[in-house]
């Protein structure tokens, strides 16, 4: 939606055409309309403007209630003004006016789609940037609206933030994970618990190296945020291991663009068995939005079954993959750090690839406690607060560590 101040302009708008003497009554067309905005004149189909009536929502649930199907032969105007800042039709169809503001229709007009604050860019990293993750005390998220805002957003634009401060104990994690949505269940329950087991279930749970990787691919639809809480960490070695896939995967595209095209339009299978289960699906290495943009990846070679692509395409797609998997290991990407106690880092794991160096098990002892919530949830929650800050897609002023 526009301002007051945008809003107005369109009334002084009108009032200068009709002060030159130029009609505010609109030419019905065949399908749709074609409508003076201030940002030039764009057309509308009809379809389009009757479902855009405000009287189709409920105002209390704001949910559709029109349907627009019912109309026989589709909805079609008999006439069509302008009233100030607003378009009027009368529909030959039914015995109805819509009322529509100019606003909505020039914000849709310059969007190309319902406004959306949570449509923020991804800010691509390197080597070297956990220094600059965005940083937040777990009480003050909490307590701050400004703050969870923030919170949100990082995890939208670099997909990955620090919590600080955080207590020891279960209810902790659980307090964190609400502040952004509802935990949602896992192969492993709503939370994991990332240490040392007799007989593990996950390489995870042992004292190895784990290589790049994202989590749970295996999944129909693979967790999205995950938080790790960092709960005691005292071993020797161990080191977690981050990096941007969304970075690494736009470099693929810059210096092999055919390689990038393959593992971004050819799905491979991922399993997960054990005892009590086996998941299998099949997911694309890179992930790509609706505009061709990077936004994520799915990777990891544990997980990853034998491939079933035709054999003459695995003739161009292993080295594709192979030489992806060498970028991921290069120094210009990785981020090589130590989770200390109280910290939770919390990152988008359809875009963050993670791993961690080997650690001595005898060494002390090493408690990560972690679960996700759905990077649907995380979007909700920004565009839920930057309306409640009245806030488009602007950061939050904050007390906020960077």
């Amino acid at each position: 939606m526009l301002n007051r101040q945008q809003a107005d302009e369109y009334t002084t708008m009108l009032d200068t055409d009709a002060i030159a003497g130029n009609a505010t009554t609109l030419l019905p067309g065949e399908k749709g309309l074609n409508v003076p905005l201030s940002s030039g004149t764009h057309y509308f189909n009809y379809y389009w403007l009757r479902d855009a009536d405000p009287e189709a929502m409920d105002p209390a649930t704001r949910e559709r209630v029109f349907d627009i199907a019912e109309i026989a032969g589709g909805p079609r105007a008999s006439s069509a003004r302008l009233d100030g800042d607003s378009l009027l039709i009368n529909w030959a169809t039914e015995e109805h006016e819509s009322r529509l503001p100019l606003a909505t229709l020039d914000a849709f007009v310059l969007e190309g789609r319902t406004p959306d604050p949570a449509a923020i860019p991804r800010r691509l990293w390197y080597a070297d940037s956990h220094t600059n993750f965005s940083r937040f005390k777990q009480a003050e998220i909490e307590s701050s609206d400004a703050l969870r805002h923030d919170f949100s957003r990082a995890l939208i634009e670099d997909g990955v933030a620090l919590v600080t401060e955080m207590e020891n104990s279960d209810e902790s994690l659980t307090r964190l994970a609400n502040q952004l949505g509802q935990v949602t269940p896992t192969t492993d329950g709503y939370y994991f618990d990332v240490r040392l087991e007799i007989a593990p279930t996950n390489l995870a749970y042992t004292a190895r190296a784990l290589e790049f990787h994202t989590d749970l691919p295996s999944e129909d639809e693979a967790p999205g945020i995950q938080f790790l809480h960092c709960r005691e960490n005292s071993v020797v070695g161990g080191c977690s291991l981050f990096l941007d896939g969304a970075a690494a995967a736009e470099a693929l595209r810059e210096e092999d663009p055919a390689a990038f095209e393959l593992l971004a339009h050819h799905e491979i299978p991922f399993f997960r068995r054990h005892d009590g289960w086996d998941y299998r699906a099949h997911q694309r290495v890179i992930e790509l939005d609706r505009d061709g943009r990077v936004s994520g990846l799915t990777i990891s070679q544990h997980l990853q079954d034998a491939m079933d692509l035709p054999q003459s395409l695995l003739d161009d797609y292993y080295p594709a993959f192979c030489r992806f998997l060498s970028m991921l290991r290069e120094e210009r990407f990785v981020n090589r750090f130590r989770l200390e106690a109280g910290t939770c880092i919390v990152f988008d794991n359809h875009r963050v690839v993670h791993g961690r160096e080997a650690f001595e098990a005898r060494s002390g002892k090493r408690h990560l406690r972690g679960c996700y919530v759905s990077r649907g949830s995380v979007r909700s929650t920004c565009r839920v607060l930057s309306r409640r800050l009245g806030q488009t897609s602007q950061v939050a002023t904050s007390d906020a560590e960077h």
